[in-house]
């Protein structure tokens, strides 16, 4: 923290406090820092100095969009430091409830669709083999390094058909739309009467057009009724403006799309205690399965990958 306050310093503040707010689930770290009666967060990414470029990349092109983000107001590229506007404590997580969850999704689906225009020019696709090489992280650290279960040849040949299928459905959506990639109730801030602003969006890619969707109403950290959430995954394509899909054919993209994004977080989620020492995500594991095994219910497609999971209980 001495470094920090150090360039705190050198942008001419004095009498001033700091204090730790989190860390994320990156090497990034952030403090508030109180300046007369004012606070401000200071973003620490010293341990990962090239991530300050893209976050500062993608700002312009959201704040272009209009996009509710927070201001940054200085910065330090060589040593990795921000100073970024305070948007407080409460997050979509926070005020979520059975009662406000139509609401505020709906306040948060209005950011997708702005964050939807922005300039996507000169970002990375979310291609195929991106999509193939995040599902696989499940195999490599949920299954066997977490759970120590080695697939037999023939389950191998079933999961890999499964995860091929689901690379395949999800590219034949709609592509070239600015993808957050992780917008979810802990991302969003809430700032009373409804508002909503947007955080952690510096790995924007371009992918499809439920990906964000998929990541806001199917988060693994909250879950509500799926009658609730289908209402919204429709709402969103009548904001869209999708007249030439039918509603089934866009809730079966909503659905393969939070597959892969669940299978994904199976393996990052272990992966973050094996490798990064940052157990408290595995807590969150059985609400990501309970996820995948309503979708494995729902499609016959899923069922063998059922049989792999069924191993674990």
């Amino acid at each position: 923290m001495q470094k920090v306050e150090a360039w705190i310093e050198s942008l001419g503040y004095s009498d001033c406090k700091l204090e730790v707010v989190s860390a994320d689930a990156s090497y990034r770290k952030y403090y508030r820092l109180f300046i007369k009666g004012r606070t401000y967060i200071v973003m620490d990414s010293s341990m990962q100095v090239e991530s300050i470029y893209p976050f500062i990349d993608v700002s312009v092109r959201l704040l272009k969009a209009d996009v509710q983000i927070p201001r940054v107001y200085a910065q330090n590229l060589t040593l990795g430091y921000l100073l970024i506007e305070d948007l407080g404590d409460i997050h979509l997580i926070n005020v979520l409830n059975e009662m406000s969850c139509k609401l505020l999704y709906t306040r948060a689906i209005y950011e997708i669709l702005k964050m939807q225009k922005a300039d996507t020019s000169g970002l990375d696709v979310y291609d195929e083999k991106f999509l193939m090489f995040e599902m696989n992280l499940m195999q490599e650290w949920y299954l066997e390094r977490h759970l120590g279960i080695r697939l037999t040849l023939q389950e191998q040949q079933e999961l890999d058909k499964v995860l091929n299928l689901i690379k395949d459905e999800v590219i034949a959506q709609p592509q070239g739309h600015f993808v957050h990639r992780d917008f979810h109730s802990r991302n969003i801030m809430f700032a009373g009467r409804g508002k909503v602003w947007v955080i952690d969006y510096q790995d924007a890619l371009i992918g499809s057009i439920t990906y964000d969707l998929a990541s806001l109403l199917n988060d693994v950290y909250v879950k509500f009724d799926r009658e609730k959430i289908i209402e919204l995954v429709l709402e969103f394509k009548i904001l869209k403006g999708i007249k030439d899909v039918s509603d089934e054919q866009f809730i079966r993209w909503f659905d393969f799309m939070a597959m892969q994004r669940h299978i994904k977080i199976l393996g990052i989620f272990a992966r973050l205690k094996i490798r990064d020492n940052k157990p408290a995500y595995i807590e969150d594991i059985p609400m990501t399965l309970s996820y995948i095994r309503e979708n494995i219910a729902r499609y016959d497609e899923f069922k063998p990958l059922g049989k792999i999971l069924d191993k674990i209980q």
